[in-house]
C-alpha cells in the first residue's frame, strides 16, 4: 500500500575461504549472479599456501559455467592457454596392449525407438567386429587430431561435443579478474583462528596471522584437502571410499610441448595406478595417480618421468589423498566447495565439474536469513547422489579389467564393489541395457564406451531390436559410418584451429 516501507532482505556477508580454482569459481559466479544485491563477497587466501593445480581437464558442462559468467570462448582460450577436448583415450586398462576412446557426445543413431547400441550388440553377437568408436564423430575426429566448433545447423557436425584442457592457475587468475570487476574483495593472509557462535555453532569470524579479522554470515569453504571450516572446525565427517578406489597418491609434473596439440586427454594404466597426459598450448600436464600400498613414491615418480612426451619442466610434486566425500557438504552456515567437500581422482575429469555442480546447487538452495535446515538437508542429499554416481563410474574402470600382471590389478579385479554398480554391470551384461537414475552426470553413451572398451560383452539385447530386419540395420550402419568419416575429415586439424584463435 502507498506509504508502506517495502520489505528488504538484510545484506549478507559472504566469505570465501581459499582461492585457486574452487575459490575463484565460487567468488566469480556468486558475484555475477547476485550482482551485489544480496550481500558483499570477500575472498580470503594466502599466496604462501598455494594451490594443487592439477585439475586441468574438464567435461562439456564447463561451457555452461563460462556462459553464466558471459566469458567469450576466444578470450578464455587465449588467457588460459586452453586446448579443446573431445574425450579421453584409455590405454592398457581392460588388457595390456589395448586402448579405447571415451568420447563426449553422440554414438550412433537410434533406429525407430530402440537405442543404437542394442543393434550394435545384435551385430556383434552374430560375429561383426566393429567398434562403437566407428559411430562416434568425437572419436573419429580425435583419431585424426581434427577439431572444429559445431555449427548451428542440423548437420552431423552440429552434434560434436567438447570440453577444454587449460592451465588451472591461469584460469583462477582469469576468474579473479572477473570476480573483482564484479565487486569481490580479496584479503591476503593465513587464517590463525576461527570463532563460532557459542549457541548455534555458526562460524562468525576469521582471525588472520596479521591480526586482521574477517566477519561473515555465510562461509564457502574452498580450503582444499585441509577442509579448514567444514571438517577441522565443524567436524562434518567423511565417507572413506579407499576400499573401492584404492589409489591414494599422485605425482605430477609439467613437460615441454612436443608436436601438435592433440584434442583429447590420455589415461595410461601402469602397474600400480595410471598416468594422465593433458595437452595445453604451451606445455603438457602429466601426473601419475597410484596406490602407495603397491609402489613407492620413488618408483611412481620414475614411472611418471619415463613416460613423458617431452622434457620435464620441474621436479615431480606429490599429493596424498583419501577418496571419499564429506558426510555434510553444508553444515550450519558453511558450504564446502571443491576438494574440501570430497576427493575423487581425476580419471574422468570431474574435479572442476564438482565445483561447478556444487555452486549451481547452492544457488538453487540459497538460504534466507534463518538458514532453514531443510535447504541444507536437500543440498547434502543432492551432492551425495552426485558424488556416489561418479564414484561408481570411476570404480567401473578398475573393476572391469582382465589384467593380472600385478598385485594392484588383481586387487581391483577381485574387490567387492557397491551394489549399485554391480546391478548396472549385471543389467548390461545380460541385456545390453544401461540403468541410470535421474540427474546422473554420466549418461548412457559414457557407460557404453567404458563397458565395451573394457570388454564387458553383453550376452543379450532388447527384443525390440529384432523388429528391424538385418539388411536395413546393415544399410543404416553403413550410412552412419560413412557420414562420421566424412564429417571428421572435413574438419581442420586441432592445431590449425587453435592457430586461428590467436
Amino acid at each position: 500500500m502507498e506509504g508502506e516501507t517495502p520489505v528488504t532482505t538484510r545484506r549478507r556477508q559472504v566469505v570465501v575461504v581459499g582461492g585457486g580454482t574452487a575459490g575463484w569459481m565460487s567468488a566469480a559466479l556468486l558475484a555475477k549472479i547476485t550482482q551485489g544485491r544480496l550481500g558483499d563477497i570477500t575472498l580470503v587466501e594466502s599466496e604462501e599456501i598455494g594451490t594443487i593445480g592439477v585439475g586441468e581437464a574438464t567435461i562439456p558442462a564447463i561451457k555452461r559455467f563460462n556462459r553464466l559468467l558471459e566469458i567469450h570462448e576466444r578470450d578464455f582460450v587465449r588467457q588460459t592457454q586452453a586446448s579443446f577436448k573431445l574425450g579421453i583415450e584409455f590405454v592398457n586398462w581392460g588388457r595390456l596392449g589395448t586402448r579405447y576412446f571415451h568420447p563426449f557426445g553422440q554414438i550412433g543413431d537410434p533406429i525407430g525407438r530402440t537405442a543404437f547400441h542394442q543393434f550394435l550388440t545384435r551385430r556383434r553377437l552374430t560375429g561383426e567386429t566393429e567398434s562403437f568408436e566407428d559411430y562416434s564423430l568425437n572419436a573419429a575426429a580425435a583419431k585424426l587430431n581434427h577439431f572444429a566448433t559445431p555449427p548451428r545447423d542440423d548437420s552431423l557436425l552440429s552434434t560434436l561435443s567438447y570440453a577444454y584442457h587449460f592451465d588451472a592457475s591461469l584460469y583462477a587468475a582469469f576468474l579473479r579478474r572477473h570476480a573483482e570487476a564484479n565487486g569481490v574483495r580479496r584479503v591476503e593472509g593465513r587464517i590463525r583462528h576461527i570463532s563460532q557462535n557459542a549457541e548455534t555453532g555458526f562460524v562468525e569470524t576469521l582471525t588472520l596471522e596479521s591480526g586482521q579479522t574477517v566477519s561473515g554470515d555465510f562461509f564457502i569453504d574452498c580450503s582444499g584437502l585441509s577442509a579448514l571450516l567444514i571438517e577441522k572446525t565443524l567436524k562434518s565427517g567423511f565417507d572413506d571410499w579407499s576400499a573401492v578406489l584404492p589409489c591414494n597418491s599422485a605425482a605430477f609434473v609439467p613437460s615441454e610441448k612436443n608436436g601438435d596439440v592433440t584434442p583429447y586427454t590420455r589415461s595410461t594404466a601402469h602397474t600400480a595406478g595410471w598416468q594422465w597426459r593433458i595437452p595445453l598450448q604451451h606445455r603438457t600436464g602429466n601426473g601419475h595417480v597410484f596406490c602407495s600400498d603397491f609402489t613407492t613414491k620413488e618408483e611412481a615418480a620414475e614411472t611418471l618421468l619415463a613416460h613423458l612426451d617431452g622434457n620435464a619442466l620441474a621436479d615431480p610434486k606429490f599429493l596424498r589423498f583419501t577418496t571419499g566425500r564429506r558426510k555434510l557438504s553444508w553444515n550450519r552456515n558453511v558450504v564446502a566447495i571443491g576438494l574440501s567437500s570430497g576427493f575423487l581422482e581425476p580419471l574422468e575429469s570431474t574435479s572442476i565439474h564438482l565445483i561447478q555442480s556444487g555452486l549451481v546447487k547452492l544457488l538453487d538452495f540459497w538460504p534466507g536469513e534463518t538458514f532453514d535446515p531443510l535447504l541444507a538437508e536437500q543440498y547434502n542429499r543432492a551432492m551425495a547422489n552426485q558424488y556416489e554416481s561418479i564414484r561408481d563410474f570411476i570404480i567401473l574402470h578398475y573393476k572391469a579389467t582382465e589384467r593380472n600382471d600385478s598385485e594392484f590389478w588383481r586387487y581391483c579385479r577381485d574387490m567387492p564393489v557397491p551394489e549399485s554398480l554391480s546391478y548396472r554391470i549385471d543389467h548390461f551384461r545380460s541385456s545390453s541395457r544401461i540403468v541410470l537414475t535421474p540427474g546422473e552426470l554420466f549418461q548412457p553413451n559414457s557407460w557404453l564406451a567404458v563397458m565395451l572398451g573394457q570388454h564387458i560383452e553383453p550376452q543379450g539385447y532388447d527384443p525390440l531390436a529384432e523388429v528391424i530386419d538385418e539388411d536395413r540395420i546393415a544399410r543404416q550402419f553403413s550410412r552412419m559410418r560413412t557420414a562420421v568419416d566424412q564429417a571428421a575429415h572435413s574438419m581442420p586439424t586441432h592445431q590449425a584451429f587453435l592457430d586461428m584463435l590467436r
